[in-house]
């Protein structure tokens, strides 16, 4: 079977000069060919003339410059259009004079800086020719001015062609740019949800250290509580390195848990009742790692604002969805309020896979409540 890509692809790579010499060549051979001999554009109405030896060059001067249409378009142009007057001066009324269509059609797409100087200039000179032709022909006067507007719709057609092309080149540089911004996006509530969380535990826990230097025992264990919390930090830095690789399937971490992170939250002063019903599911796609992040910035969260209250983790494992809640009892809170960023970032992260997402007080509490989706089917 073709590869019509990869064909496409061979096409692409040569030089644009090669890639479009074909097509002056093809003018150039059309030019005698005997059922097509005369038969091309007459402006002016000059007697015809039979090919001749400087009809060559003229033929030559005519379709040839195609093959810079593109690199070098006004170039291209003022060749084809000297070709285009010797031609119709010396009468020879090649079909090759059609070339001038295509010039004018590749210098409207592809003309970039001085473009109204460029029409401007074409147009004198078409002026100019007008007048000679008119002077030693019989060509009516409002033939030139039709031929005229025949050309400047060439032109308009290469001008719409550039427009819509700087148009896609825009639509594809907002794409990049709105695929950048949502990638740094979640980037951001990546690294939120996992330094937020790590740092404030090694913060609860350095805090408490300071009142534990007369027992000896508890310190060590709460510096080794503080080490365990860091290395665990790096295990997660680790894994949001791994989603910036774009083959990576998004997955919570594996190493504890849910479980892990209430021992954290344990290890760090906080009383937590974990409860876990169900089986999850071994295709939960990217559920799994939302009620981890729910669980986790909840957590976070009790251990900012409500610490050494009672919290309570409870998540159920559906056939078709995750249902998390996280209550903390009180409000003894002595840090300042957030920037309310972890729970927006919950909120879109749970909305993005079709599922609810609340967090609101609930007396002198707090609650999360999540509802994720798995996508399995009934």
């Amino acid at each position: 079977m073709i590869d019509h890509r990869r064909l496409l692809a061979r096409w692409r790579r040569p030089d644009p000069v090669l890639r479009d010499l074909p097509l002056g060549l093809l003018f150039l051979a059309s030019a005698f060919v005997p059922a097509l001999r005369n038969h091309g554009t007459e402006l002016g109405g000059l007697p015809a003339r039979s090919f001749d030896a400087p009809a060559i060059g003229v033929l030559l001067l005519e379709t040839l410059p195609l093959a810079g249409r593109r690199r070098w378009p006004v170039l291209c142009l003022a060749l084809v259009s000297l070709g285009f007057a010797l031609d119709q001066l010396r009468g020879y009324h090649s079909v090759a004079g059609t070339a001038l269509a295509v010039a004018l059609v590749s210098a409207g797409a592809y003309v970039n800086r001085r473009r109204h100087t460029t029409a401007l200039l074409f147009s004198a000179a078409y002026v100019l020719l007008s007048v000679v032709l008119f002077r030693f022909g019989s060509e009516p006067l409002v033939e030139f001015g039709t031929f005229y507007l025949l050309l400047a719709f060439a032109w308009g057609i290469g001008a719409w062609l550039r427009s819509t092309r700087v148009a896609e080149a825009d639509r594809r540089r907002r794409v990049a740019e709105d695929t950048l911004a949502a990638e740094r996006t979640r980037i951001a509530r990546e690294l939120h949800d996992v330094v937020t969380h790590h740092v404030t535990a090694m913060v609860v826990q350095a805090e408490a250290a300071r009142y534990l230097t007369a027992a000896p025992d508890r310190l060590d264990r709460t510096l080794t509580a503080i080490t365990d919390t860091g290395r665990r930090a790096i295990t997660d830095l680790r894994h949001l390195l791994d989603l910036l690789n774009p083959d990576h399937e998004a997955k919570a971490p594996a190493e504890g848990g849910l479980l892990a992170l209430v021992e954290q939250a344990r290890q760090a002063g906080q009383p937590v009742e974990f409860t876990e019903e169900g089986t999850p599911a071994e295709s939960a796609g990217s559920a799994d790692l939302v009620a981890y992040r729910v669980v986790q910035e909840a957590l976070t969260n009790a251990l900012k604002h409500a610490r050494g209250s009672r919290t309570s983790v409870e998540v159920h494992h559906g056939e078709r969805e995750i249902a998390v809640a996280v209550s903390t009892a009180g409000s003894g809170s002595t840090s300042p309020g957030g920037s309310g960023r972890g729970l927006a970032g919950l909120r879109e992260r749970v909305g993005v896979l079709g599922g609810d997402f609340s967090a609101d007080r609930d007396g002198a509490g707090f609650t999360v409540c999540a509802r994720i989706p798995t996508g399995n089917p009934a």
